[in-house]
């Protein structure tokens, strides 16, 4: 994930990581640009960054959260890139370690996965 040099760092308004992986996230533009090792979460290209509102990590995968309740996780399945069978709508906060990810619902309910 050292090398950034082909990235377009234009409208950029956040940057995240994981472990070997990062993510520049242009909020404004709906666009989001990964580098770094694939088993880490570097490969997004299959990811519709339009309406993210945050990104989390792990080690090795990464959670975005969109308005409007919505989710996208991406990057080593172990680690939390697997999202797509879990309910994270109506998530207050996330939280996560180096292997899974937390959601704490604002009904005082909670989902994990990874």
């Amino acid at each position: 994930g050292g090398n950034c040099s082909s990235v377009d760092f234009s409208g950029v308004t956040d940057i995240y990581s994981s472990s070997g992986a990062f993510v520049a996230l242009k909020k404004g533009l709906g666009q989001g640009v990964c580098w770094g090792g694939l088993n880490y979460g570097g490969n997004c290209s299959d990811v519709d960054f339009h309406g993210v509102t945050d990104i989390f990590s792990t080690s090795a995968a990464f959670l975005a959260l969109k308005d409007l309740g919505q989710s996208v996780c991406w990057g080593y399945l172990d680690a939390g890139g697997d999202c797509s069978g879990v309910n994270i709508s109506g998530a207050t906060n996330v939280f996560s370690n180096d292997d899974a990810f937390v959601a704490l619902k604002g009904s005082g309910q909670a989902v994990c996965w990874g």
